[in-house]
């Protein structure tokens, strides 16, 4: 469903970026109404980039931030050698399956920050080449980046989907309520 997300009740800034979070992983949501499995694999362009693959990562994403967060390693490792796969359903993997693995993730990404004291306790970042050495950032950080890191493929999902079979979200979510768009 398009959401609109509503002020934060007074005070609240984790209910605030936990909302725009949330708003965010309904657009890939959204994109992958009505599809089959076969369409949510297809790669309609030059990229690499099809619904299933952008679902598989945002998940994997957001599981690995909150473990690095926790200073523990992600529940899957990539590196030079599988890194193509996070963008690609892979073997047994469906929709379904992401779909739930990343109900579970946000779950837990929703009860780790509205536990944690305070939002500005700070983790260590990954020893990687893109992050400055010895860095560290806030849990505030994590929540934004999430949101980042969720619109930007949001943005690419859309499009996708458009691709796809020249449909919108505002479309597929108007044709899932029984009312008309447009």
């Amino acid at each position: 469903m398009v959401m609109h997300v509503p002020a934060e009740a007074q005070g609240d800034e984790r209910g605030a970026l936990l909302a725009f979070i949330e708003e965010q992983r309904g657009g890939i949501r959204r994109a992958l109404l009505g599809l089959t499995e076969e369409q949510a694999r297809t790669r309609p362009s030059a990229s690499e980039l099809s619904l299933g693959g952008l679902l598989k990562h945002v998940a994997e994403v957001e599981q690995g931030w909150i473990a690095r967060a926790r200073q523990e390693p992600p529940a899957i490792q990539r590196d030079q050698s599988n890194w193509h796969e996070t963008f690609r359903l892979t073997g047994e993997e469906t929709v379904a399956s992401q779909l739930a693995y990343w109900e579970q993730v946000a779950a837990e990404t929703e009860k780790f920050i509205r536990s944690a004291p305070s939002l500005d306790d700070t983790f260590p970042l990954p020893p990687d080449p893109w992050f400055p050495p010895q860095g560290r950032v806030s849990l505030r950080w994590l929540c934004l980046h999430l949101i980042r890191e969720t619109a930007r493929h949001a943005g690419h999902a859309d499009i996708i989907r458009e691709s796809l079979d020249g449909r919108t979200a505002f479309e597929l979510v108007a044709e899932e309520q029984g009312t008309s768009w447009g």
